[in-house]
């Protein structure tokens, strides 16, 4: 990264381009590293550390094979010649006073000018272990400019100078922290007043800085409470403006408009509710009184409904539906796989009855119909004889056309892009009201910040009479004779006359010979959270052999369900253990979510910390749906201690989704929440963390709320819509939009 001329106070804006702040060099390499164009993207690059001078980091605690940035003082510094050609090599050492850290340069001896004993600095490479001694590859380095005499004459002044904080940014092997440092030194001495997203009245309810200064503070701070005052104004910051493109998008799709869908006296939906043999819960109650509100508008619904594994969910959708056919109009059911799909069919024209079938003529259609019933089904769509669509990815297709959709119920949301979303709300002549129905518990940070667009309810309470489910952690590389119960456990509820599901990461996979270890490359769920080597992840096929091959399962007919088998044999498999004529069933996630089999007791999880904590909680749920009591074993080899058995340990303590939900968000340490399938682009959140930061987006979205009631385009806070313009590029817009 090349120098730059001095910039001229004033000259950039956040909407400048980088090259015109740092120069071309400089501007190619950050955009290559972090995908900055503008200097409001790399002002937006917070330092995720200070360090200090006066403090050196402990290198004890560096971690092998990653790239670090440590403050550390030169040790000695010498230069030898090659042994076996010509050239020399420079080798130094740095400590932190206790450990010591090698550095190694060829043919560079120039650098023993810079590198003399006792000097500090800024040290960045990556750590590696060479010779049972720690070394930093490729290192780079800044020096601290020497303290002049007259700094350390004044022991004011020299103790200023040692604890002054100096920002470590989030760096790359290419681009270390000072480098960036430098860039953004650059572009904050050209930096022009800076026009505040935060109305000055809530800055000063909430005791926020300007947001010129905490740019400035985050970046260049003097003493340690300047950038944790600007940390908090910019965390702020960015919750409010992600709340108001939220919030505003939502504001805009509701100017949309749409057909009012309104139940009729002696309709479908009175005379199905006049047939269900139970009562509703009280949640699917409330939740059913939301969508019925929603849906009497003259603008689209767009509702989130979240609910606990076999909470009901799929019964107050299917209630929106009839309240939508009552008017006349049609609704579309779009499942994530076709197993799901035909179970869906199924389940819905049982629990319609054979004369409500008949009227509304619920109709499946997916990819691997045969060509003359594709045909039929497609036919009953475009004339409006069947008023229920169930389908797959099949029905975005172009040649499916709707006689009037009025409803799109999308089950099981995180499986579809925005785009394919967007494809089927495109098939109403007018906007369908759409529904998004979920059993992945979303804690409500979350949901408040990828979906805060929607309106979302939430229904927990499940139906009376669910005998409950036990969950039991299964290691057998701590209690090895456990490995053996799981399959006389199994036995045992087969013998009862229930059922079984057997889970399995893989479909095919060498397994391992007895103590035989596979390099972590060669499974698929990569090495273990202790850095071992990694077992193969068990495969449906191997444990398919050895469940037929088990003496206590002699007389079990245990079969396989995975996905490279034909639409076909999925659905006949499935027909198959739903009606009792399988005992076993042996399978991969295919029946992670929908699969209803009430008679199913017994679900085991091969390598369950390969899993999700809500792949986890959702396979569990597929057992005692009925009044059956569930057994859930979760089989692990992951090290107790281990994150990845914590989050199997974490599945086994509580039945919770939510609870579950909120464990999972802080063990995953934090990634992307947004995602790019929600926005797309640069959407990662920078300082604001949805797992603590609650009450700040609560305030953050009340606050933005009210702006955006009185001025849903932000005309009169041009601060504010520039920033969400910032926030949300092109393609993030577009996605929101479709969302």
């Amino acid at each position: 990264m090349t120098s730059t001329p001095a910039p001229v106070a004033g000259s950039f804006g956040l909407d400048t381009k980088l090259v015109d702040a740092v120069g071309g060099a400089s501007a190619r390499a950050l955009q290559k590293a972090f995908a900055m164009v503008t200097v409001g993207d790399l002002l937006g690059h917070y330092p995720r550390r200070y360090a200090r001078r006066g403090e050196l980091t402990a290198l004890s605690d560096l971690p092998i094979d990653e790239n670090v940035t440590i403050v550390a003082e030169v040790l000695e510094v010498q230069e030898r010649s090659m042994k076996t050609r010509n050239g020399s090599i420079l080798e130094a050492k740095i400590s932190d006073g206790k450990g010591i850290l090698a550095l190694t340069f060829f043919n560079q001896g120039w650098r023993t000018k810079e590198l003399r004993p006792g000097v500090r600095g800024v040290f960045a490479g990556k750590v590696t272990d060479y010779r049972h001694k720690l070394q930093l590859a490729h290192p780079d380095y800044e020096l601290f400019g020497a303290a002049t005499d007259a700094i350390l004459a004044d022991p004011i002044t020299a103790d200023k100078w040692a604890k002054t904080p100096i920002a470590i940014y989030p760096a790359t092997s290419t681009i270390p922290s000072w480098k960036i440092h430098n860039a953004v030194e650059l572009a904050l001495d050209g930096l022009a007043p800076v026009p505040d997203p935060v109305p000055a009245a809530v800055r000063a309810e909430l005791h926020l800085e300007p947001h010129g200064r905490a740019l400035e503070w985050i970046h260049r701070p003097t003493v340690d409470a300047e950038w944790r005052k600007a940390r908090d104004t910019l965390r702020f910051t960015e919750a409010f403006v992600l709340q108001a493109a939220l919030l505003q998008q939502r504001a805009e799709a509701r100017k949309k408009p749409a057909t009012p869908r309104i139940p009729v006296e002696g309709g479908f939906l009175e005379r199905f509710d006049a047939s269900l043999p139970f009562d509703l819960t009280g949640d699917q109650k409330f939740v059913g009184r939301e969508i019925a509100d929603d849906l009497s508008q003259t603008w689209p619904m767009n509702r989130l409904v979240q609910g606990e594994v076999g909470s009901g969910k799929t019964l107050v959708a299917l209630r929106a539906m009839l309240t939508v056919a009552d008017s006349g109009g049609q609704a579309a059911l779009l499942a994530p796989t076709e197993v799901l799909a035909a179970q869906h069919l199924r389940s819905i024209a049982r629990v319609l009855g054979p004369d409500l079938s008949a009227s509304l003529m619920p109709t499946l259609l997916t990819g691997g119909l045969p060509v003359a019933e594709r045909r039929k089904a497609m036919l009953r769509a475009v004339s409006g004889q069947a008023r229920i669509v169930i389908g797959t990815h099949a029905l975005l297709g172009e040649k499916v056309e709707f006689f009037d959709l009025g409803l799109v119920v999308i089950d099981e949301q995180h499986r579809f892009g925005v785009d394919q979303r967007e494809a089927l709300r495109l098939k109403g002549a007018v906007p369908p009201h759409v529904l998004v129905l979920t059993a992945t518990p979303i804690p409500r940070t979350v949901a408040m910040t990828v979906f805060g667009d929607l309106d979302v309810s939430t229904i927990t309470e499940l139906p009376v009479g669910r005998a409950g489910i036990e969950s039991f952690v299964v290691p057998p590389g701590e209690r090895p004779a456990w490995a053996t119960r799981v399959w006389d456990r199994l036995a045992e509820e087969l013998a009862l006359g229930r059922q079984a599901f057997v889970v399995c990461p893989a479909i095919t996979l060498k397994q391992p010979e007895e103590g035989e270890i596979l390099d972590a490359s060669e499974a698929t769920g990569g090495p273990n959270a202790s850095g071992a080597p990694a077992r193969p992840p068990s495969s449906v096929k191997w444990v398919l052999a050895e469940l037929r091959a088990n003496p206590v399962l002699a007389s079990a007919r245990i079969e396989e369900l995975h996905g490279q088998m034909s639409s076909d044999a999925k659905d006949s498999v499935m027909r198959a253990f739903a009606a009792g004529d399988i005992d076993v069933l042996v399978a991969t996630t295919v029946i992670e979510v929908g699969v209803d089999v009430p008679n199913a007791s017994v679900m085991v999880v091969m390598d369950a910390d390969r899993f999700g904590v809500s792949q986890l909680h959702q396979l569990r749920g597929r057992v005692g749906r009925g009044d059956v009591p569930g057994l859930c074993l979760l089989v692990t080899w992951a090290e107790s201690g281990s994150l990845a058995r914590e989050r199997v340990d974490a599945v086994a303590a509580t039945l919770d989704g939510f609870d579950l939900a909120q464990v999972d968000l802080e063990l995953r340490r934090e990634g992307d929440v947004l995602g790019s399938n929600q926005s797309g682009g640069r959407s990662s959140l920078r300082l604001l963390r949805v797992a603590t930061d609650g009450d700040l987006i609560t305030a953050a979205r009340q606050h933005a709320g009210r702006l955006i009631d009185e001025d849903p385009g932000l005309a009169g806070i041009p601060a504010l819509q520039g920033a969400v313009q910032r926030r949300l590029d092109d393609s993030e817009r577009a996605s929101l939009t479709k969302s």
